[in-house]
C-alpha cells in the first residue's frame, strides 16, 4: 500500500497545487474584477490601494502561476509571504486564534504555499515539462558530441 501511495505522490501533489492555485487566483479575480461575488461581498479594490490591490495582484498572478506550475517555488514563496503578512497584519490583531479572527484562509494558504516552496510543482506542471525537455535536449547533444569523430 505504501508503495502505491508513494508512486502516486507526484500526481497528488500536482492536483493539490492546481486546486490551491485556482482558489487563490479566484480571490484575486474577485478583488480586482468584482467577479465571484467581488471584494468583501461586492465591488472591487481601488487600484493602487495598499495593501489590498497589491495583495489581489499577487493572488491573481501568483495563484495562476502556481496553478499552471510555472515558476512554482518562487511564486509560492511570494504567495506564502503575502498570506503571512495578511494574517499577522490584518487578522491576528483582532484575536489570537484563526478561528476567532477570521484568518483561517490566510493561515491555510500561507502554509499550503510554503509546502509547495519545498516540494515543487509535482506532476502536471509546466516546470516539469520544461525540465524534462531540457534534460532530453542536453542529453542528446552530449551523445552526439561524444559520437562525433575527433
Amino acid at each position: 500500500m505504501t508503495g502505491r501511495l508513494n508512486n502516486a505522490q507526484p500526481y497528488a501533489l500536482g492536483l493539490f497545487r492546481i486546486v490551491v492555485g485556482l482558489l487563490f487566483a479566484c480571490h484575486g479575480a474577485a478583488s480586482l474584477f468584482g467577479v465571484l461575488g467581488g471584494a468583501h461581498g461586492g465591488g472591487t479594490v481601488p487600484a493602487g490601494e495598499w495593501p489590498g490591490w497589491y495583495a489581489a495582484v499577487i493572488q491573481l498572478v501568483g495563484g495562476g502561476l502556481v496553478m499552471i506550475g510555472l515558476g512554482t517555488r518562487a511564486a509560492a514563496f511570494i504567495c506564502s509571504g503575502s498570506m503571512a503578512y495578511a494574517y499577522f497584519k490584518v487578522h491576528q490583531p483582532e484575536a489570537l486564534w484563526p478561528l476567532q479572527n477570521s484568518g483561517e484562509s490566510s493561515a491555510m494558504f500561507c502554509w499550503a504555499f510554503l509546502l509547495l516552496v519545498f516540494t515543487g510543482s509535482g506532476a502536471f506542471g509546466l516546470d516539469q515539462l520544461f525540465a524534462s525537455r531540457s534534460r532530453n535536449a542536453g542529453g542528446s547533444s552530449r551523445q552526439e558530441s561524444a559520437a562525433a569523430p575527433v
